[in-house]
């Protein structure tokens, strides 16, 4: 637990500092995860988001994201997937570009791990984008890398069946193609994340927390402060 807080005084600290030199805006994030396995090595991967543009005006963002996973071993896997992705542009000028559509192809690695009574999880995924904006299209390719810590709130023990908890992440992306065309940066943003949940079952977690989105923008910065409630199911 002590180890936990460490890491978030720090995020937090660095996201203020850079919050106070940048815009900010408020909204509501909702998401869901899947991890359904076919067998000792076959399995399906889906997520589900649905976000609100600023101050929970409209909803300006859903994601469908499905893939196919293949575990390694008790401990890591990989997945390779599509996702769809619409844009509410609500006020754009242009009446057939209200909606743009961005579709992606992607692959990750997962690995899991446990240090004392805490469990880990790391994520690196690459992702190739096809973006529709109001002039020309673009592609472009993005890495992400995503930590993710869970601190069960009873005993220690071996395995975390159920009883509440607390959870820490952060996830960075990078611009490793066509930056130039995206906001000339090869730091694109960063989410670092704090929640509170409750573990129902080995199937099914739900949990609320605080997401704090950073996005570098061509002139200025944006920070974005996320209510997010996420519904995380495995079969």
């Amino acid at each position: 637990m002590r180890r936990i807080a460490a890491v978030a005084l720090f995020l937090f600290l660095g996201v203020n500092q850079l919050s106070a030199q940048t815009t900010q805006q408020n909204s509501g994030w909702f998401a869901f995860f899947n991890a359904t396995k076919f067998n000792k090595k076959w399995g399906l991967a889906l997520d589900v988001q649905v976000r609100t543009a600023d101050d929970w005006g409209y909803v300006r963002n859903t994601l469908f994201r499905p893939g196919l996973t293949y575990y390694l071993n008790d401990k890591s896997n990989v997945t390779a997937g599509y996702m769809l992705a619409t844009t509410n542009n609500k006020f754009s000028p242009i009446p057939n570009k209200q909606t743009l559509l961005e579709h992606r192809i992607w692959e990750q690695y997962i690995v899991n791990h446990k240090m004392s009574s805490v469990f880990a999880m790391h994520r690196f995924r690459l992702e190739q984008r096809f973006i529709e904006t109001n002039g020309d299209d673009i592609f472009s390719q993005r890495l992400r890398y995503f930590f993710r810590l869970i601190q069960p709130l009873q005993k220690k023990q071996d395995a975390f069946t159920k009883g509440a908890f607390v959870a820490l992440q952060n996830e960075t992306f990078l611009n490793i193609q066509n930056k130039d065309l995206l906001n000339k940066s090869f730091f694109d943003q960063n989410r670092a994340y704090l929640a509170a949940g409750y573990r129902f079952s080995k199937k099914i977690d739900i949990e609320a927390g605080y997401l704090n989105q950073a996005i570098k923008g061509v002139n200025n910065t944006t920070v974005n402060n996320v209510v997010q409630l996420a519904v995380y199911t495995r079969f």
